[in-house]
């Protein structure tokens, strides 16, 4: 009896591990897998930022222009038209310590500023 249940033991794997490795196989788990660890096929190519994106004032060089410009809003209910002159220093700040590109002023609607004072209406 032990010869001829033996040889039969010795070759012979369970019929549930059998059946789970051909499910697998059949599922396309394994070309899951193998496409998953891929990683390094696609790179990261940045790009600059768009226009009237700029760095923040991390070391607050223009804090005492921010904040007349944002007075003078909160004085005149924040209508920012009363406050150009303001906002002109401000970019004007950010653009002499490189905290946003060089731009003409008449590029970023001040060009009816003269010395200082907006032409009246």
């Amino acid at each position: 009896m032990c010869s001829a249940f033996a040889p039969g033991l010795l070759g012979a794997r369970p019929a549930g591990l059998r059946r789970a490795r051909t499910a697998l196989r059949g599922s396309g788990a394994v070309s899951i897998m193998s496409t998953a660890m891929n990683f390094g096929t696609k790179s990261f190519q940045p790009r600059p930022p768009d226009k009237g994106s700029f760095p923040l004032d991390h070391f607050g060089e223009c804090t005492r222009f921010k904040e007349k410009f944002l007075k003078c809003l909160r004085e005149n209910n924040f209508e920012n038209g009363l406050c150009r002159y303001e906002s002109k220093e401000y970019l004007e700040c950010r653009m002499e310590r490189q905290l946003m590109a060089q731009e003409p002023l008449e590029k970023l609607g001040f060009g009816d500023l003269e010395d200082g004072k907006a032409n009246k209406r």
